[in-house]
């Protein structure tokens, strides 16, 4: 299976957190048949969070170590269309796709939606501990929540 993570997890991996043994105990990411993507995005994010907390070196050098061998995904074209009709669809505007009922709009964080996007595009299995992407689950995305 191929999975793209939310930041939340790939933090949770750099803090060696038991929630994210929990997700690779399972979820199973370095099986055999398994691969683990990151997008531009989540660099981006983690980097910003890593000055706003101002990590020291050894947690600069684990998440270096979390990033090798992991393939890095950009933006492209299918990806920006992606994100704007998850975005109207969000909002509850996407022309002939209303939300499903008792679900109301929402704002999603402009990184949470580039993530999204590239999930749907790429077909892959979206891993996250938040409920951030729920509505969104069986519709754009696959979504594994931990």
């Amino acid at each position: 299976m191929n999975f793209l993570w939310d930041t939340n997890l790939l933090l949770h991996r750099i803090r060696r957190s038991t929630r994210f043994d929990e997700a690779n105990k399972t979820y199973q990411f370095q099986d055999i048949g398994n691969q683990v993507f990151l997008s531009v995005i989540n660099i981006g994010e983690i980097e910003s969070i890593a000055y706003q907390l101002n990590w020291g070196q050894a947690k600069w050098n684990e998440l270096s170590l979390c990033i090798q061998g992991v393939s890095l995904l950009g933006i492209y074209e299918e990806v920006i269309h992606a994100y704007a009709k998850i975005d109207a669809y969000s909002q509850g505007k996407l022309a002939g796709q209303p939300l499903p009922s008792g679900l109301s709009a929402r704002n999603m964080g402009k990184n949470d939606l580039w993530l999204a996007a590239t999930a749907h595009v790429g077909n892959f299995a979206f891993v996250t501990t938040d409920h951030d992407f729920d509505h969104l689950n069986g519709t754009f995305l696959h979504l594994l929540k931990v």
